[in-house]
């Protein structure tokens, strides 16, 4: 019964982390054709690094629904939360010590594909 309660609350998750996905693409093919494949790398990484952290979130947050399960909602919610700033906070630093990255389109890319999934989730409904 709660996997029918949780399931279109996870696709309409999933939804938008695919959203988000498909603007980080965008994103760096447009920056690629127009500033080239350094800018464009680092506006990719800006996209995976707020596509990634939303898809553990999406997994985490949906697991469980219903007044008999509230404390396992909780639970999750709470965990899925702190893995999405763990994560979030681990991509920035491996992107800035690892690859050689454009700040500036590392964080443009990074508040774009943010904004889209603010948006995907007030425009479409599940």
């Amino acid at each position: 019964m709660t996997q029918s309660l949780v399931s279109p609350y996870r696709r309409a998750a999933l939804k938008g982390v695919f959203y988000q996905g498909v603007v980080a693409l965008a994103i760096a093919v447009i920056v690629f054709v127009c500033w080239g494949a350094l800018a464009a790398q680092s506006a990719l990484a800006g996209g995976v690094i707020a596509v990634l952290p939303n898809l553990v979130f999406a997994v985490y947050a949906f697991r469980y629904m219903g007044a008999s399960r509230a404390n396992q909602v909780h639970k999750s919610f709470k965990r899925g939360a702190g893995l999405k700033f763990l994560l979030t906070t681990a991509l920035f630093l491996v992107a800035f010590k690892v690859l050689a990255v454009e700040p500036l389109w590392l964080f443009v890319s990074f508040i774009i594909v943010t904004i889209v999934h603010w948006c995907t989730s007030i425009f479409f409904n599940h």
